[in-house]
């Protein structure tokens, strides 16, 4: 990785770390140079505008829940373990990676009404999440494991929707038994589609 890779990288990930407590609208140049110790024009000659850091933190954030949640749940046995692991690396994702909890969640709320470049990559980032959740049902349907006549986008919606409030429960209502709240509709939902 060269220099200005590891810089870019850097900044990146205190800009997500920012994003998950200020949100996206809240994450700018200025106020990211301070935060990184950066100049606001070196920064600039990275991202040309607020839209293209919002843009590129999304990109960033895309790339990282591959890394810490998808790819350890794809080296599991395909079906129920695999969507067990996804969901272990989504609750760490939310609960423990970011000071603020999954910047998707936060940036859902934040822009769904807002056209615009920035809320088009985030509703794509969305359609693609609940179409790895779903390809998981799909394989786990195909070894056996489900029954054949499972819908799979239903099942990640509900997935999802756990999840989403799980997120709420844990950070805006403190709840301490939001984990074993979120994890008994997981295994509810997994029994409902279990084969046998």
């Amino acid at each position: 990785m060269s220099k200005g890779e590891e810089t870019r990288h850097a900044v990146l990930e205190a800009a997500l770390r920012m994003a998950s407590k200020v949100g996206l609208r809240g994450l700018t140049i200025g106020s990211l140079a301070e935060q990184a110790q950066l100049s606001k024009s070196g920064l600039f000659a990275h991202f040309r505008s607020k839209e293209a850091l919002q843009l590129a933190v999304l990109e960033y954030a895309s790339a990282r829940v591959v890394d810490l949640v998808i790819r350890p749940a794809l080296k599991t046995n395909r079906g129920e373990p695999r969507l067990r692991e996804l969901f272990e690396g989504w609750l760490e994702w939310d609960r423990d990676t970011w000071p603020g909890g999954c910047v998707f969640v936060a940036a859902a709320t934040e822009l769904d009404d807002e056209p615009g470049l920035v809320r088009d990559r985030l509703a794509q980032c969305q359609r693609d999440w609940l179409e790895s959740i779903a390809t998981m049902w799909r394989s786990g349907v195909n070894d056996g494991q489900f029954h054949a006549d499972l819908d799979p986008e239903q099942y990640a919606f509900e997935l999802h929707g756990v999840m989403l409030a799980f997120h709420q429960s844990y950070r805006l209502l403190a709840d301490p038994h939001a984990e074993r709240r979120a994890r008994a509709a997981v295994d509810k939902l997994l029994a409902s589609a279990r084969v046998g």
